[in-house]
């Protein structure tokens, strides 16, 4: 079996920073889209009528479900169009192996997902006035990127499985739905039956809102370290399937 070459997968991750330049409407998308959904959040939120509703309890969790879900289309997106212009079936054909192949581009994205982390937790904190200890913002945007990260890998796995950009529309809700009703975010994952509990455990978004919550009540990471664990164990699990699934074409 050929050894992986980390230099392809640093030359493929060149390639594609350069190709994000070339795109700006992608970049600006991806960055923005995000802001302006969080944005109607904290409409939304406004209006709700409800004594004692805390906006701050589901601001920073709103926000990182945000990030996992246009990052996960978007890179799914991406990942399609890059097969059905043949570009995927050329890599193969110069030798690339499919962990090159998924490295480069997670590379690549990751940045992308950095300054996405980065802008939409500096948006949610001025726009929910958070005052929170620089401490926790460090904590928070830790697990959105890792969060970010690991909807990266999903997206490559996902795009795996479909030939056109269109029969990625059926995977999103497939993704997005369990997110929002079994991550503990509306009703506490205790309350579910005991099949949903399970679900739960299958779900990023379950960990990242349970670490996310601990360090927004004061706690830290280390209060909530096998969920916080258990993002960068599920990305590696997810990218290992993305591997051994990978096609050269349609």
């Amino acid at each position: 079996m050929m050894l992986l070459a980390p230099h392809r997968t640093k030359a493929l991750a060149g390639r594609v920073l350069r190709q994000l330049r070339a795109d700006p409407r992608f970049v600006a998308v991806s960055l923005i889209i995000p802001l302006v959904i969080t944005f109607l959040l904290k409409v939304f939120f406004d209006a709700i009528d409800v004594p004692m509703f805390d906006q701050t309890r589901f601001a920073v969790p709103g926000a990182a479900f945000i990030v996992h879900f246009v990052t996960y289309i978007l890179t799914a997106l991406v990942l399609v169009r890059e097969r059905v212009g043949g570009t995927m079936e050329r890599m193969f054909i110069n030798g690339y192996r499919q962990l090159e192949i998924i490295g480069g581009y997670l590379g690549a994205y990751t940045v992308l997902a950095t300054w996405q982390s980065f802008l939409i937790l500096t948006w949610v904190a001025l726009l929910f006035d958070l005052g929170y200890s620089i401490g926790a913002y460090v904590q928070i945007y830790l697990v959105i990127w890792l969060l970010a990260v690991l909807s990266m890998a999903l997206g490559i796995l996902v795009s795996n499985f479909a030939r056109t950009e269109g029969q990625v529309i059926p995977f999103i809700p497939l993704i997005v739905v369990p997110s929002i009703f079994l991550s503990g975010m509306i009703v506490a994952v205790e309350d579910l039956p005991t099949w949903g509990q399970v679900l739960a455990r299958f779900t990023p978004l379950f960990y990242a809102n349970d670490v996310l919550q601990g360090i927004i009540s004061g706690g830290t990471v280390l209060d909530t370290l096998n969920p916080f664990i258990a993002l960068p164990l599920l990305t590696v699990g997810i990218l290992f399937i993305a591997s051994r699934t990978l096609r050269e074409g349609t």
